[in-house]
């Protein structure tokens, strides 16, 4: 049986520094930062006070007003970004596409938990009003779409039904690795000949009191309050912790022979995926990037490349003081010399930490860096760190060849993925 070959026909985006692939594509080549004070909420109590909001994002824009009273917010931007990379495939115009053999995995980090923090609030609100008497307590009070908003699976249930796309359908939920292994369950189900067509990648909307409390609690997140824009400097002797972000990132995944057939426009191909756990630690990383390390070694082993064949490498770089370091350790240990020939960089120094998302949105910037020969730069490097010392590509893009690229995601509790692309070579 001939191997089943997977590429990329389908992007879509909404990011804290542009709202579609076009738009998040020139800000990253522009080294536009997404960070500013928070506006969802009054953040003036919290050590934080800043995040990297979608920017002048209209959701009526979009869908209607009774779709977007059914969905949480991570579930309006997963369907907004699926739709774009739909069309951007052109399947809505293919009038052959068996739909049973088309598929959605859409992941989240955290899910509707703007939803979840809403409703409990407003039961307890009622409640607890001194002046509700037994006799006149109306009994619980909840929203009847509460569960279906809140549950992270809905925004793929949502897409199929939106489409009629019947094949495997459901969610990973990995934290910041979602994403990326959402996207390679969707390659793992086509190299397995259970689809021709899957829809994949992951969102999130986790600011709010919740979401930006809870980090802050952990001591997670930025508090560089003074300067917003520049907090989220990954691999600088000063970073302090992530800025939190929002948005989708979903990209269509296909059947190479059945992308040709339709005469889809192809971005490269998906060649491989590696998958690892640091069995370490709830949040931190392993010191030495043990985890990192096998993962990136077994995504090579998958596409059969070896390690000099890789250019660039969008790196986890979440700005934190342990997670640069260990992931830098660990690129050194896979490559060797070739860690200082490559390219790599951080592209959360310019849309913050989309979690659940961030691998779908990361994949896009590293497809189109293999696409155009372009790797797009990490922003806000002020002072060198002595144990940072890899080619950054600090401040400004850099124009090289790229044949092959990984987007490496890391996860609390643990969880790694990798994910390769390559040209398409016929």
């Amino acid at each position: 049986m001939q191997e089943r070959r997977v590429v990329i026909t389908g992007l879509g985006a909404l990011t804290p520094v542009g709202l579609g692939v076009e738009a998040f594509w020139t800000s990253l080549l522009e080294g536009v930062s997404g960070a500013d004070y928070i506006t969802k909420f009054d953040a003036s109590k919290f050590p934080t006070k800043f995040a990297c909001e979608l920017k002048d994002f209209k959701p009526t824009d979009y869908l209607s007003r009774k779709e977007i009273r059914r969905m949480d917010d991570f579930a309006v931007y997963g369907v907004i970004a699926a739709k774009e990379a739909i069309e951007d495939a052109k399947l809505h115009e293919y009038s052959d596409l068996d739909k049973q053999r088309v598929g959605v995995i859409i992941g989240s980090g955290i899910g509707g938990i703007k939803t979840f923090q809403d409703e409990i609030l407003n039961y307890f609100r009622g409640n607890l009003d001194s002046s509700v008497t037994p006799e006149t307590a109306r009994g619980p009070r909840f929203s009847p779409f509460f569960i279906p908003k809140m549950i992270i699976d809905i925004a793929s249930g949502h897409i199929s039904m939106m489409y009629g796309f019947m094949g495997p359908n459901f969610s990973c939920v990995s934290a910041c690795a979602t994403a990326s292994n959402s996207i390679g369950e969707a390659f793992l189900l086509i190299k397995q000949g259970l689809a021709d067509v899957m829809i994949a990648g992951g969102s999130e909307s986790a600011i709010t009191e919740a979401g930006v409390g809870g980090f802050n609690a952990m001591k997670a997140l930025s508090t560089r309050n003074d300067d917003p824009k520049t907090a989220s400097r990954p691999f600088d002797k000063d970073r302090d912790g992530f800025v939190l972000g929002e948005g989708a990132g979903i990209l269509v995944l296909e059947e190479y022979e059945h992308a040709k057939k339709r005469g889809a426009k192809i971005y490269a191909e998906l060649k491989g995926i590696g998958l690892s756990a640091d069995a370490y630690h709830l949040t931190a990383p392993h010191p030495e990037g043990l985890g990192a390390k096998l993962v990136m070694e077994n995504a090579i082993k998958f596409a059969n490349l070896k390690p000099e064949d890789i250019d660039y490498i969008n790196m986890h770089g979440t700005s934190t003081p342990l997670g640069d370091i260990a992931e830098t350790k660990a690129i050194k240990k896979v490559f060797g010399e070739h860690a200082y020939k490559m390219n790599v960089s951080s592209t959360k120094s310019m849309t913050g930490h989309l979690l659940g998302a961030a691998g779908g949105i990361e994949a896009i910037a590293t497809v189109l860096a293999v696409v155009n020969d372009i790797v797009p730069p990490t922003i806000n490097h002020f002072t060198d760190d002595p144990e940072c010392d890899l080619n950054y590509t600090f401040n400004k893009p850099q124009e090289r060849t790229v044949n092959a690229a990984i987007s490496n995601t890391f996860g609390f509790g643990g969880h790694n993925a990798s994910i390769l692309f390559t040209k398409i070579r016929d």
